[in-house]
């Protein structure tokens, strides 16, 4: 099953980019928001995000928050996506090893006349006047069903 709820966290760019700074080691919040043009509540969002998927955590030292990245967390996408992807090892195997190179040999195509095309006028098709179209019937949307068990994933207040 896919880790959904950390893919969610790393949809975003923004996200993403505040993942690349903190693997660097951990940052106060105002060094990571020097690095984008949005505000700093902004960042503090995305932060949040990061933080509910486990992805970050926060410390406080003094007046600063610093965050810190947990990479042990990114290990259930990379299972995941581990069990999409062929065989690693087999790919390097056959990249390592290069295969035995057979010169091609240029054969020439045959080159034939091209055929006359007759030209046929269409007639003129007469114009028919078209019946307005009907109007569509309002679909009622179904409720969507969720498991119980499932939480609700936030992406900075908007609920997938």
């Amino acid at each position: 099953m896919p880790p959904i709820a950390i893919l969610v966290a790393l949809a975003d760019p923004t996200r993403c980019r505040l993942i690349e700074l903190l693997r660097d080691g951990p940052q106060p919040v105002h060094v990571l928001a020097a690095a984008f043009k949005i505000s700093r509540p902004a960042i503090s969002r995305h932060l949040r995000v990061l933080k509910q998927s486990g992805l970050i955590s926060e410390n406080k030292f003094g007046r600063e928050n610093r965050y810190a990245l947990h990479p042990k967390k990114l290990a259930p996408v990379q299972r995941w996506l581990g069990n999409l992807l062929p065989d690693t090892e087999a790919l390097r195997a056959t990249k390592a090893a290069p295969a035995e190179v057979q010169p091609v040999q240029a054969i020439p195509a045959p080159v034939a006349a091209p055929e006359p095309v007759a030209v046929v006028s269409e007639p003129t098709p007469t114009p028919v006047a078209a019946k307005p179209p009907k109007a569509a019937k309002a679909i009622k949307p179904s409720k969507a069903t969720t498991p119980v068990d499932t939480p609700a994933i936030s992406q900075m207040g908007f609920d997938f």
